[in-house]
C-alpha cells in the first residue's frame, strides 16, 4: 500500500498532498488547542508502537504480506485528528530512512493512510459503538469492524489513485489492492481487538484520552 515514486501521475500526487499537507495543519491546530499533557506521551508511545508493529509482516493469499496499520487503536485512544499526526510521523520515517514508500508519493500515502484509513475507520467505530450503547462488546466490535475498513478503505483509494494515474486500469487495480487488502483487514481487525481488550483490562483509563 505504500506507493513507491513513478507510479502516480503528477497532478495526482500534487492533489494527494495538498490533502495531506491541509489535514496535518488541522490536527496541528486541533491539537495544540485541546491535548493536555496526558495525551502527548501517548502519542509518542503510539507513534513508536505503530512504527515497529509496521515492521512485522505476515502472509496473506497469494504469496503478498501485509502489516498491521494501526490507524484505528491509535484514533480511539487519543482520536482521529491526533492520529493524523501520528501517522504522518510514522509514514515520512519511513519514507525518509527506510524508502517504504516513494518521497514525491508521500502525500499520498498519508492521504490514503493517514487521513482516509483513520476517520473512515473512526467514524465506522464510532457508529458500531454506538448502535450498542458503548457496552464493552460494542466497542470491541467496532473496533474490530473499523479497523477491517481502514485498510480496505486506504486500499481502495491507493486503487483509484493509481487507476486515475493511467498506471493500472481501474478494474486491475481494485481487484488487486481490495481482495488482497480485505484478507489484511481480517489480521488488522483481530490485532486491535487484542491489544484494545489488553487495554480495558489494564488500564482502562487510556480511552478517556481522545483529542475529538
Amino acid at each position: 500500500m505504500h506507493i513507491p515514486d513513478g507510479f502516480l501521475s503528477a497532478p495526482v500526487a500534487a492533489a494527494a498532498g495538498v490533502v495531506a499537507v491541509a489535514a496535518i495543519s488541522v490536527a496541528v491546530k486541533v491539537t495544540n488547542k485541546k491535548m493536555g499533557e496526558k495525551q502527548v506521551p501517548m502519542m509518542g508511545v503510539l507513534a513508536a508502537f505503530i512504527f515497529a508493529a509496521q515492521m512485522l509482516n505476515f502472509p496473506v493469499a497469494g504469496g503478498t504480506s501485509g502489516h498491521f496499520l494501526g490507524a484505528m487503536l491509535a484514533a480511539i485512544l487519543v482520536g482521529p485528528w491526533a492520529t493524523v499526526l501520528i501517522m504522518s510521523s510514522v509514514l515520512a520515517v519511513q519514507c525518509l530512512i527506510f524508502q517504504d514508500g516513494g518521497l514525491l508519493a508521500l502525500g499520498a500515502n498519508i492521504t490514503n493512510m493517514g487521513v482516509i484509513a483513520v476517520f473512515g475507520s473512526y467514524y465506522v467505530y464510532k457508529g458500531i459503538d454506538a448502535l450498542f450503547k458503548h457496552t464493552k462488546a460494542g466497542t470491541l466490535a467496532g473496533a474490530g469492524i473499523g479497523a477491517w475498513f481502514s485498510v480496505v478503505l486506504a486500499a481502495l483509494a491507493c486503487a483509484a489513485e493509481l487507476s486515475i494515474s493511467g498506471t493500472s486500469p481501474w478494474t486491475i487495480a481494485i481487484a488487486a489492492m481490495g481482495g488482497v487488502h480485505m484478507f489484511i483487514g481480517v489480521g488488522e481487525g483481530l490485532i486491535t481487538v487484542a491489544v484494545l481488550s489488553l487495554i480495558m483490562a489494564t488500564r482502562a483509563d487510556l480511552l478517556k484520552l481522545q483529542v475529538a
